[in-house]
């Protein structure tokens, strides 16, 4: 089966799955709903001659109807023909990126061009982000005339670059070309997996799905560099666990039939680093010592009870998930390895107190260890520190309905899923966290019902999908099963007046706002004279642009006597490191309001989610302001 375009393959994989309405469907695809409409029709042609077609149920949505089970079970089998050219902006950048990480000579844009069927002048377009990307690696790409463009870097870093670009694609589309046909050998993965799991079950390395599926990723990258004469030359490894060290020997010699040729010691070093840095520790704080490790938890936790009044301390839980994360994280940041986060984006936005809490504690932890953690591993940390938050100050709501958890992602992922259930429906009890391989092989279901992150046979119990950040559709279905009366939100009326309320409209900079409103804070006895250096130290850390034009500056830790939220619009925006913010909240919030102050950060989840900074930011006054806030709050 050739789809003509890839919105119509994706529609009909996600089709093939689940029943959805239109409206779901248009969100999910970002089109309109005649679009959506017109997308059906066009897949039904397509499909006429296999037996199948998507028709719509009243109520429910598109579903799948199989009217020749034969002939659809053999368009099921057929390998995918998908155009092996790229279409898209998108595509031609990872296009690029892995001709340039893969080839041994100089490449010219316009014979690439030509292969394409598209102009010098587009690809030249897309070089931007293509430099861009490869920068984060160090890598360059020189140009020589007459010789065209190559690229230029350690050999580590290409392997590096390389295997993140191929995670991220797999996450987009496991059936992407570049995996199979372009990039790694033919067959590889597959032939990989069966090692893989011989290896590190031998020695008794457990890993979750993800850290699996990249280390995969990862010996592909290197048995193609190797067998093309592209080894590690000049890297050294000693301290690592006897299994992680056996487990990496124990590879090495069934991937060397695969390359040809023999693996360096810095290979094999290098390889042990991986392996260390994605296994997943048994949650077990009697036998975690690591020093760096506890040193970390202490601080974090120590920095949290006594710049924002959350006390954490005496968690174990989330004591015994920070110091299984963090035993792995330093080994990563020791030897400068990056792991992908691909919920980063959703984890800033649906965990903003926490995301905040966290940064501020490791930058100041940074301050006294040569390490730099990055935003990926920090997203992780947040995760752990989000659920705590919510273990001890959100609670007070009766749990009835009883619900399994199928989900085969981390550690961290399945404590952020727990903790976004009780948020959002506090009746649920999770009786129990399983696989989808322990939920294939029980032969029946004790709970009301299920709740996986894949598809799921149902057993007699209903089954209910949802994405690790789920959307509003999926949480509808969760609602449907748990009958949850939802309350209508009034942080408005305790945080907001008209009294701490702003319309700028003359030019000014992020300096000067955040001077004016710190000196009229300072005035009314809100905050005192540190306030201000505590906002633009928390600023030059990272930028508090909270997305869509909407900034959430604050301070360090919880500094206000009294609880203000200063609220500014600015029509003609203002420059917020390298974007523009139009609609911006003052943060000032004192230790007595802990609790409120996830009430609060929810607030802002809320206008982002609903994308109402244009309607904020053109509002003419106070009253009008609140209308529209009012009218965002209503709807959840």
């Amino acid at each position: 089966m050739r789809f003509p375009n890839q919105r119509l393959a994706r529609l009909f994989d996600t089709l093939q799955n689940e029943t959805l309405p239109q409206d779901e469907l248009a969100r999910r695809f970002a089109v309109s709903t005649r679009t959506v409409r017109t997308d059906i029709t066009a897949l039904n042609e397509l499909l006429a001659d296999h037996g199948i077609r998507f028709v719509l149920n009243r109520g429910e949505g598109y579903r799948l109807k199989i009217e020749d089970a034969q002939r659809y079970s053999q368009l099921r089998h057929q390998s995918p023909s998908s155009l092996r050219i790229p279409r898209t902006s998108a595509a031609r950048v990872h296009y690029l990126l892995t001709r340039f990480l893969t080839s041994a000579y100089s490449l010219k844009l316009e014979d690439l061009a030509d292969e394409w069927f598209v102009s010098r002048a587009t690809l030249q377009s897309d070089m931007a982000e293509v430099r861009e990307w490869l920068a984060r690696y160090q890598l360059v790409i020189e140009t020589r005339p007459r010789y065209g463009m190559k690229l230029f870097g350690s050999e580590m870093a290409v392997r590096t670059c390389l295997t993140d670009l191929l995670y991220q694609i797999a996450q987009e589309d496991a059936d992407d070309p570049l995996l199979h046909l372009e990039v790694l050998n033919s067959g590889i993965l597959a032939t990989l997996q069966p090692l893989l799991s011989q290896s590190l079950g031998r020695f008794a390395v457990r890993m979750t799905d993800e850290g699996e599926f990249y280390l995969r990723l990862y010996c592909a990258v290197s048995v193609r560099r190797i067998s093309e004469g592209y080894p590690l030359s000049d890297f050294t490894a000693d301290d690592v666990d006897d299994d992680v060290r056996g487990a990496a020997r124990h590879l090495i010699a069934l991937l060397q039939p695969l390359t040809g040729k023999a693996f360096s010691a810095a290979e094999e070093a290098y390889l042990r680093v991986n392996i260390a840095a994605r296994r997943v520790e048994a949650i077990a704080p009697d036998a975690i010592s690591p020093d760096d490790g506890e040193s970390l938890v202490n601080y974090i936790l120590s920095y949290i009870n006594t710049h924002y009044n959350f006390n954490l301390q005496s968690d174990g839980q989330l004591r015994a998930d920070l110091l299984t994360h963090i035993k792995t994280m330093i080994t990563r940041v020791r030897y400068q390895i990056a792991i992908p986060n691909p919920l980063l984006a959703n984890i800033k936005q649906h965990y903003p107190m926490a995301w905040d809490v966290t940064l501020a504690a490791v930058s100041s932890w940074g301050k006294y260890t040569p390490y730099t953690i990055s935003e990926n591993e920090m997203g992780f940390l947040v995760l752990h520190i989000g659920v705590g938050l919510e273990r001890h100050y959100d609670v007070g709501y009766r749990r009835h309905p009883q619900v399994l958890l199928v989900c085969d992602t981390g550690n961290s992922t399945v404590r952020m899923i727990q903790a976004m259930l009780m948020r959002k429906y506090p009746q649920i009890v999770v009786n129990n966290i399983i696989s989808q391989r322990e939920y294939e092989q029980q032969p029946g279901i004790e709970e009301d019902f299920v709740i996986s992150t894949t598809r799921l046979v149902e057993k007699q119990k209903p089954v209910v999908v949802m994405s690790p950040f789920p959307t509003e559709y999926q949480l509808e279905q969760i609602g449907k099963l748990v009958l949850v009366d939802r309350t209508r939100p009034y942080m408005l009326e305790k945080f907001f007046d008209a009294g701490h309320f702003l319309v700028i409209d003359q030019p000014v900079t992020q300096a000067e706002l955040f001077r004016m409103l710190c000196d009229r804070l300072e005035k009314e006895g809100a905050v005192d004279q540190t306030f201000h250096d505590s906002v633009v130290e928390r600023e030059a850390i990272v930028s508090t642009m909270f997305g869509e034009g909407i900034a959430l500056p604050h301070s360090l830790g919880l500094l206000a006597k009294k609880s203000v939220v200063y609220t500014v619009l600015a029509p003609q925006g203002i420059a917020w490191g390298d974007e523009t913010a139009s609609v911006i909240f003052l943060l000032a919030i004192s230790k007595s309001d802990y609790e409120e102050a996830m009430a609060i950060y929810d607030l802002f989840v809320t206008f982002l989610r609903e994308r109402a900074m244009a309607r904020l930011r053109d509002s003419k006054d106070f009253v009008s302001f609140k209308a529209v806030a009012m009218d965002c709050l209503s709807r959840l």
